[in-house]
This record gives C-alpha cells, structure tokens and sequence, in this order.
C-alpha cells in the first residue's frame, strides 16, 4: 500500500526486522486530508488511533479521506500476508477490514491495549520504538506458526518483475498457466498479468520521481511507448503521470 497524497503530510518508513517488510509511519497535516494509496502488490497491518486494521493488496487506487490523527503501519512484500493474516490474498482484494476479522477476537484486544498503552503523541518526527517492535513481534510469531510464505512466490514476483510471459514463468514453475493464476490469486491476491502491471507502474513512477524523461521511463520499464505508460498509470493509479509525479 504506497501512500501518495494530495495532503500526504509526515510520511517515513524503515526496514522492518520481518522479512522484506517496510515499517512506516504518518501523520496527516490537516484533518480530513484526502490520500490516494495505490496498488503495490503488497498488505499491511495498521494501527489507526487505536483501531487494528488490514488493507489487502489493491488492483486500483483507493482514494481515502482521513479522520484519525496518525497511522503506524506493517507493509508486507507482496506473497508474505496470507501467511501473517491466515486467508488467502485474494479474499483480502481492494478491502480494509478490522484485524478481528481474521483473528481471535481476544488476541486482536490485547494487541491493541498494548500498542494504545503506549499511543505516540502525535509521533513528533518518528515512530515510537515500541509500538514498531509490537507489529513485528506479533508479525514474526504468526509467520512462526504458519507453514510461510508460498515458497515460489519471490521468484514469481521476479520473473514478473523481469517481464517473463505467463506461459514462460508457468513453465519454469512445472505447473499449467490455470495453476499458476490460482497459485498467484492465493499469494498476491490477482493473477500474474495484473501483477505484472502493477509492479511495472511502481517501477515506471519510481524512475519518473527521480527525474527519468517519461520517453525513457516508457521505454525502459517496458511499455510499448509513452502513451501507454500513460494509459497504464490512470487506469492503475486514477491521476495522470505528472500529478503523481509532482
């Protein structure tokens, strides 16, 4: 879940001591701050002014009008949430949820207590170091008890990454391209396809943010040409390149 704002406000993050996790934190400059948060293949736990919640692996952007005072968040790389939250990725598509929803009620309570006990005020310029420590503990002990990660997922998301067709990657794998989509629904929460578009709109507005010429981005993150990364990024993020860009 990328956060790219109209009113972004304080935004930070760090690596996380879970395994290819981002621990990130925020706080919005005005009340009611409108945030659009676009698909990056990935889930995150939130803690919201006291509310535990999971926002599942998005295909479009989700625009949000925020009413609490700060965010603490756990982002999981893409194919590691349906190991930490228990259900496959797919149920989870372009929804927020409570964490009771999926958890016992009882464990969720106690979680919660315990990163309200030490709510920050107001965050100042970081995150409190143990409300970071408490998403990851109970991150790393509910990755502990399950079987893990689909073990095939990180190498899919690098042959997507690196534009390999479907029937190629699905080749690789030993399964059938059917296989391979229910394999990609359960860890990702969409097929390879609409990953792949995802990943390669993340990869396109990173080298735009960094001042790469829309022909250049076009031509190396693999579109046809520059109105197809055009095309591309509104249909995926809702706003043109250059307003995210700017």
């Amino acid at each position: 879940m990328e956060i790219r704002g109209i009113l972004q406000g304080m935004y930070r993050e760090k690596a996380s001591r879970v395994p290819g996790a981002v621990l990130w934190w925020r706080i919005p400059p005005v009340p009611h701050g409108v945030q659009r948060v676009l698909p990056d293949g990935c889930t995150d736990v939130i803690w919201a002014d006291g509310e535990l919640l999971v926002a599942g692996p998005d295909t479009r952007a989700h625009l949000t009008r925020d009413r609490v005072d700060c965010f603490v968040g756990l982002r999981f790389a893409p194919g590691t949430g349906p190991a930490v939250f228990g259900v496959p990725a797919h149920e989870l598509r372009d929804r927020r949820i409570p964490l009771a929803d999926l958890w016992p009620s009882g464990e969720v309570r106690r979680l919660a207590d315990r990163l309200n006990a030490d709510q920050p005020s107001r965050l100042g310029q970081g995150v409190s170091a143990s409300l970071g420590v408490a998403l990851e503990e109970m991150s790393l002990r509910r990755l502990s008890l399950s079987d893990g990660p689909d073990p095939m997922s990180a190498w899919i998301v690098a042959r997507v990454r690196a534009g390999a067709p479907v029937a190629e990657i699905a080749g690789g794998a030993g399964l059938s391209e059917r296989q391979l989509h229910r394999r990609c629904l359960s860890a990702f929460g969409y097929g390879p396809r609409t990953l792949g578009r995802i990943l390669r709109m993340n990869r396109a507005l990173d080298m735009a943010r960094a001042g790469t010429a829309f022909a250049a981005v076009a031509a190396t993150a693999g579109y046809a040409d520059q109105a197809h990364l055009a095309r591309e990024v509104r249909s995926l993020a809702g706003a043109p390149l250059t307003v995210l860009v700017r």
